[in-house]
């Protein structure tokens, strides 16, 4: 006859290791998911407003938030078509440069692809800014406020990332890398949660022209919540 009598000091290590180790894959499946869905929203960008450019059919943009595209405005569809292009490309090069397997393995690529990487988001920042200064935004002031306070915050990490790389401190370096991703990628969050939102609650506070109760917060709860979280891992020393 076998016993199955296990030592308690034994079976609290098994289950320990257990738990370690569904943590660590759950960790890395989710890790997973949000790079994946960051790098095809940022191809589905790139497709989009590059499609509908090549097609002559500007007034598609116009379909995903009004008032992006108005003719005889040159200078502002620039700005917000620099944008939308640059958004594109940081999504997926984000997803590239977080990666430990590029960063370790290729540190000459790693150091290329943040270059363009910084070079994208700079012109993310600069040219919804442009757009928002000539333009406005369809919500009103509130909206304005929101995201210029969004296109400044990246713009000023990207410089941040950068100039941290340069001088070779590595871990001011990776902080700021990645509170310019948790920026990068609120414009999928922003989406995703309006998506939600109105699945959910039929709408609820969101209007058409986006200055509604829902939309004035949301102005500022893509982004603010993403640079917070970051905070609390950088002071716990878990990021």
């Amino acid at each position: 006859m076998v016993s199955n009598d296990i030592p308690p000091t034994a079976r609290w290590l098994s289950m320990s290791k257990l738990s370690s180790s569904l943590l660590h894959w759950s960790g890395r499946i989710l890790t997973i998911t949000v790079w994946s869905s960051a790098v095809l929203f940022g191809l589905y960008i790139l497709a989009f407003y590059a499609a509908a450019l090549y097609q002559g059919d500007m007034q598609r943009w116009n379909g995903v938030l009004p008032r992006l595209y108005a003719p005889g405005a040159a200078t502002a569809t620039t700005g917000i078509g620099v944008h939308f292009a640059a958004g594109g490309i940081i999504l997926i090069l984000g997803s590239i440069q977080l990666l430990d397997s590029v960063r370790v393995r290729f540190p000459a690529l790693h150091r290329w692809i943040g270059r363009l990487y910084v070079l994208a988001c700079l012109l993310a920042a600069v040219g919804g800014l442009v757009f928002i200064a000539i333009n406005g935004t369809i919500g009103g002031p509130v909206m304005s406020v929101g995201f210029a306070l969004y296109g400044l915050l990246m713009g000023w990490a990207a410089l941040e990332t950068y100039r941290y790389a340069v001088r070779r401190n590595i871990e001011q370096h990776r902080l700021w890398a990645l509170r310019l991703y948790a920026l990068a990628i609120g414009s999928r969050l922003y989406r995703m949660d309006y998506g939600f939102w109105v699945m959910f609650t039929n709408g609820l506070g969101h209007t058409r022209t986006f200055d509604g109760p829902f939309d004035q917060v949301m102005a500022f709860f893509f982004y603010i919540p993403n640079l917070l979280v970051v905070e609390v891992l950088s002071r716990t020393g878990t990021y």
